[in-house]
């Protein structure tokens, strides 16, 4: 079977974002950085991180990484990460819909969208876009 997960790209926080979706799904992270793997002759990016990656209790996977000096960085609203589920994991989805936007921007409340389910729409503090969706759950 093959597995889809978002690999997130930042400049120099990519440590602290994955710390800080560890507080919001739980779950372990494993990290590399550049320095341990000798792979980047900037010493400015000895503990920059070349590759982590949290995996949760709910079974997602989140991956990241800093991206090098050497390489374009272009932050942009051309990706969201979308979380979805069942109505039995309205009060699951909801809490990490809260905690995502809790220090970040709410673009759409979570409230019952249009088509029936509760869909709310957030960017965390990290520029990071988030999707959820309860499906056949209009908002509490």
């Amino acid at each position: 079977m093959a597995i889809l997960n978002p690999y997130l790209n930042f400049r120099d926080t990519a440590r602290q974002a994955l710390d800080y979706y560890q507080t919001v799904f739980g779950g372990e992270i494993t990290r590399s950085t550049f320095g341990e793997f000798g792979v980047s002759e900037d010493p400015a990016e000895t503990d920059k991180v070349m590759h982590s990656q949290l995996t949760t209790p709910s079974g997602f996977t989140i991956m990241a990484a800093d991206t090098p000096n050497s390489m374009e960085y272009n932050p942009g609203n051309n990706i969201s990460v979308s979380l979805s589920g069942p109505k039995d994991d309205y009060d699951e989805l909801a809490g990490y819909y809260a905690r995502l936007s809790g220090d970040g921007t709410v673009t759409v409340p979570l409230n019952t969208a249009p088509w029936g389910d509760s869909f709310g729409m957030c960017v965390d503090s990290f520029g990071i876009a988030w999707l959820v969706n309860v499906s056949g759950q209009p908002a509490a």
